[in-house]
């Protein structure tokens, strides 16, 4: 069979995990027997660069290009999809970024946790700025940044912080806070109306930053100890969350509160999964990351099915996913390959 296909040991597995529903929340689960071809979709490249980048988080850019965080050595890259060409942009002594987003502004934004600041490369002139962290603040072990509806950034460290780069409100000032319940702040994510939301990893939960006073509310997921890794709004503003210990990928919807009622859980297809990444595209449609499968997932909500591609190199170790319309882009931080999947 193909891997979008469904055996029947995995039809009895789901059978199994639908007897489980009262007790945990998950809605049933299906895998379709035959789904999209995704694999002819993909298409990969080679960084073909000099040095181990260990590439982590990619960006889109507005030329066309895609940044991309490069933690082991330092720099941002540029790779072009028209030549397969990839550029690398020193940050400076130190530096260890983590992710990268596009800016409204149309720069790069990075989280470098080897600088303990958050780094800005204008584009096209990749004149670099830094906005340290707070004199005397601890190792914050930078992750992920997200800018709100004001045009402020807001950034997680996994050590226990959260914090803002007022642009907008505050002349670029950086503050600070600790998160609640210590350690594990990692992914975060802007809704349509502006409003930020971000996951604790260590912590197992989601929460709502107040854009005023800086301060995060909790929601709990209804999987205890899930492992919430990353966080992706859709249109609606419900924040979709990629569980890495429990292996589900569940969804909170903020309109209906925050009690069970709010949640609707999804166990992930394959053999005890691991789920990394999530992002939702410009049509709604969610795709996640499975380590354990090796694979990419893309699930529509309305059906609720999944289509899963295991992809074409062993251990590719993909920490996020990004795109613009049209296109999913997979970084490999485990094979040193950038990837897309067009979706158009």
């Amino acid at each position: 069979m193909s891997d979008l296909s469904v055996g029947t040991r995995r039809q009895a597995l789901g059978a199994l995990a639908a007897l489980a529903l009262p007790s945990i929340g998950l809605a049933p689960v299906a895998v379709r027997a035959q789904g999209l071809d995704l694999a002819a979709r993909l298409q990969s490249w080679p960084l073909n660069v000099k040095q181990t980048t260990r590439i982590h988080d990619v960006a889109p850019a507005p030329d066309g290009g895609v940044w991309y965080a490069a933690q082991q050595s330092g720099h941002l890259g540029w790779f072009d999809p028209k030549t397969g060409k990839s550029d690398l942009i020193a940050l400076g002594g130190g530096s260890a970024p983590h992710g990268v987003i596009q800016g409204p502004d149309g720069a790069a934004w990075l989280t470098d946790g080897g600088q303990q600041a958050i780094v800005r490369v204008a584009w096209p002139s990749r004149e670099i700025r830094k906005f340290p962290l707070p004199e005397g603040t601890p190792y914050a072990n930078l992750n992920t940044a997200a800018f709100d509806g004001a045009g402020d950034l807001w950034f997680t460290g996994q050590s226990g912080y959260v914090g803002r780069v007022a642009l907008k409100t505050d002349g670029g000032k950086v503050t600070v806070k600790a998160s609640p319940k210590g350690r594990g702040p990692y992914g975060i994510c802007a809704t349509p109306r502006g409003d930020v939301w971000w996951c604790s990893l260590a912590g197992s939960y989601i929460a709502q930053i107040d854009r005023k006073s800086g301060e995060s509310r909790v929601v709990q997921p209804p999987t205890p100890e899930q492992g919430a890794r990353r966080v992706w709004s859709d249109s609606q503003g419900r924040i979709w969350v990629a569980e890495w210990m429990s292996g589900n990928l569940s969804m909170h919807d903020p309109r209906k509160g925050d009690g069970p009622a709010s949640w609707r859980t999804w166990r992930a297809p394959g053999e005890h999964p691991k789920v990394y990444a999530v992002y939702v595209d410009e049509r709604d449609i969610v795709w996640a990351t499975e380590w354990n499968g090796n694979a990419l997932l893309r699930f529509d909500p309305a059906t609720e099915r999944f289509d899963r591609l295991v992809m074409p190199r062993a251990g590719t170790l993909i920490r996020q996913i990004l795109g613009r319309p049209g296109e999913v882009w997979l970084p490999e931080s485990g094979t040193e390959h950038i990837s897309v999947l067009k979706t158009a």
